[in-house]
């Protein structure tokens, strides 16, 4: 054994299961900085606009094609953490994410902004993302997985509510670079953390995840087969039954009304209404502190009431929130009130999300069928990025792109319910 895993079980040794709330405190960092780097695009719409005589549609297809790959990443990021090992995948991952930020300082070149913000960005942040929030409640939760995953989901609301007022202050400050530079060295910061305290499961360290019996024996490992067979052979299995697609279609619905139109374009519509954008960030980062609260407590609501009933809540709330926000003065007080009661409901749905992926499929398949899902996410999210831009442009307004997203986040409330959970030939699916 290597020096470094030797030391490595000195702590979990003395804490046992309960180490498996050092691993989230480790994640939760990292999600808590990919989320950083995910709301970069938003605070450099207007400055690389500025800097470079960009338009606000080709900055939003670079934003837009980041979302695509952070959500394709995941189901292969899910299969490639079992065959390479979680925290091999997870410091390649981080590596990747701070070279891709810190080169975009020197771009000059539309293509450089696509490939950097757009593919490689998307793919580092792919690996660091709700996949991996899945990966670790599953793997190292038996009691509370529901709770576990509204934690290091609530971690993107943080990253929000740190690094969106801080990276719109160094982007507004007339050096745009400052702000990638900064997303690049939090990056580098965690690499150390990770290598020293988040093992690839809790066999690797002689533990069994939280709250099991120790008397009772684990599952028996998964057999081994090839990243792309473990990653299709999933899928396979997952889409023939209704229930992946229903939860692939109000996932792609809460992409499309989240990060794709909300964590892009917010900003810019406030700036349409006259808002700074330091201001706005900040509204986005109001949301991100009510969605800690919001994300944690619907995980703690996962583990105790019907997934399904959750979902439809949540999705109705979030549907009518945007279909009334054109529609306000933009005071603060309404935008306020909007930050608040859409802050909450931000993404409280992963939670229930992931109950039913990992109640349908098992836990075996479940992280790589939950990485499916989160795909069909950012396939929603990345055309609600660049749907927003297309739409201000040849409208002059947000108005249309606002009310279609309320619309589709109600179709998702109605989809919520049509989701049924009794077991069928070893797999639950709809009927």
């Amino acid at each position: 054994m290597p020096p470094s895993d030797r030391s490595a079980r000195t702590l979990p040794s003395r804490l046992g299961q309960r180490y498996a709330f050092v691993v989230v405190g480790v994640i939760f960092f990292c999600l808590l900085f990919s989320a950083g780097l995910r709301a970069t695009p938003s605070v450099l719409l207007d400055p690389l606009q500025l800097a470079f005589g960009w338009s606000r549609s080709t900055i939003s297809l670079a934003a837009a094609i980041g979302i695509f790959f952070y959500g394709m990443v995941g189901p292969f990021a899910a299969a490639a953490m079992d065959h390479f090992g979680l925290r091999r995948v997870l410091l390649t991952a981080l590596a990747v994410m701070a070279a891709s930020s810190a080169a975009s300082a020197y771009m000059t070149q539309t293509w450089h902004l696509i490939a950097l913000w757009g593919v490689f960005s998307g793919i580092g942040s792919g690996a660091v993302a709700t996949v991996l929030g899945a990966t670790i409640a599953n793997r190292w939760f038996f009691k509370h997985r529901g709770l576990a995953m509204g934690i290091l989901t609530a971690s993107t609301a943080t990253g929000n509510l740190i690094f969106l007022p801080l990276l719109a202050g160094l982007a507004s400050s007339g050096d745009w670079t400052r702000a990638v530079w900064t997303v690049a060295i939090a990056m580098v910061a965690i690499v150390p953390l990770v290598w020293r305290l988040v093992p690839d499961s809790p066999a690797s360290v002689g533990l069994l995840p939280y709250g099991s019996n120790p008397a009772d024996p684990p599952a028996p490992p998964a057999p081994r087969t090839g990243l792309i067979a473990a990653t299709f052979g999933a899928l396979g299995r997952a889409s023939r039954t209704r229930a992946f697609w229903f939860l692939f279609a109000t996932f792609w619905v809460c992409g499309f009304t989240t990060n794709g139109l909300v964590g892009t374009h917010l900003i810019a519509m406030c700036g349409d209404h006259g808002i700074a954008a330091v201001q706005a960030a900040g509204l986005l980062a109001l949301m991100g502190v009510f969605d800690l609260v919001g994300t944690t407590a619907s995980g703690w609501l996962t583990d105790r009431y019907d997934p399904r009933k959750l979902l439809f809540v949540y999705y109705g709330l979030r549907g009518v929130s945007l279909m009334v926000l054109p529609y306000t003065d933009f005071s603060l007080y309404s935008l306020s009130i909007f930050a608040v009661f859409y802050g909450l409901d931000w993404i409280a749905t992963v939670p229930p999300t992931l109950r039913l992926a990992t109640d349908i499929f098992g836990d075996r398949d479940a992280p790589v069928v939950f990485g499916w899902i989160v795909a069909g996410h950012q396939i929603g999210a990345a055309t609600a990025a660049w749907m927003g831009g297309f739409v201000r442009e040849v409208s002059g307004s947000y108005l249309t792109a606002f009310v279609l997203s309320g619309a589709t986040g109600i179709a998702a409330a109605v989809i919520a319910l049509m989701i049924k959970r009794q077991r069928a030939g070893g797999m639950l699916a709809a009927a």
